[in-house]
């Protein structure tokens, strides 16, 4: 994260923590709650500050628990939240505190959530040059970048399903399991990672690696890794995860 994006995220906390708890619940003034309350404004503002969504597009989402989530409110703008403005609902999407409507698209959020226990977080938003490569109907999938390959791999694009149905959780079941963010046809990005942050930084990824994909068209001339180059790639990230996933599970046994 630049020093730009972490002065950011201080002053967002900082006038979200001046916010008191009179007009918040005592659920939501639970210090893990408030937390999460805030971090959401906070990349709420950034989403729209980057323009990945304009009006009241776009929605964030966090992982309480095993069984509850903290999501942002339908119809509002994203530069305009705050902390007491969220919705807490349950994995079924049942509404359990707030005094909004959540999301629309909430069913997406809670599919992801239920298809992998370990994603904490969800964010959903329309960057203009991801999406439009959606709307074109092409994905995010050929090797053009290094870092694409060592951080979110493939991104592939869900066929076109109407907003705020079920059949727009359909059309993502195949891609969910296997990827961090998935292009949807004439509809935007969704990405998601184990911390709200992660979610928002892969969010980026996806924009700043379609940047690169249309620059790249453009001047007529994509080259493609091949797969001696990918491979190699690939070997470096599973070195570089090896690490962390042995101190997640140790940290994980210090806890049982």
């Amino acid at each position: 994260m630049s020093d730009d994006q972490r002065n950011e995220m201080h002053n967002v906390l900082n006038m979200a923590a001046g916010s008191s708890c009179s007009p918040l619940t005592q659920s939501q003034c639970d210090p893990a709650e408030k937390k999460h309350r805030k971090e959401l404004v906070l990349f709420g503002r950034m989403l729209h500050k980057r323009h990945y969504v304009s009006g009241c597009d776009g929605n964030l989402s966090v992982r309480m628990d095993g069984d509850r989530v903290l999501t942002t409110p339908t119809g509002m703008c994203k530069a305009l939240l705050k902390p007491e403005h969220m919705v807490l609902v349950d994995l079924q999407g049942r509404k359990l505190d707030g005094h909004l409507q959540p999301s629309t698209e909430l069913q997406m959020h809670l599919t992801i959530y239920q298809r992998r226990p370990d994603v904490g977080a969800v964010v959903h938003a329309h960057p203009c040059v991801a999406t439009g490569i959606g709307c074109a109907g092409m994905s995010l999938t050929e090797p053009i970048c290094s870092e694409l390959v060592l951080t979110l791999g493939e991104i592939p694009l869900a066929p076109y399903a109407v907003p705020g149905t079920p059949a727009l959780s359909e059309s993502l079941l195949p891609f969910i399991f296997d990827h961090e963010a998935i292009l949807m046809q004439n509809h935007g990005v969704v990405a998601y990672g184990q911390t709200l942050s992660q979610a928002y930084l892969n969010m980026e990824t996806v924009e700043h690696s379609a940047r690169i994909m249309l620059v790249a068209r453009l001047m007529g001339s994509q080259k493609v890794l091949d797969t001696e180059q990918v491979c190699h790639l690939l070997d470096l990230k599973a070195k570089r995860r090896a690490p962390r996933a042995h101190l997640r599970a140790e940290n994980s046994n210090s806890h049982s």
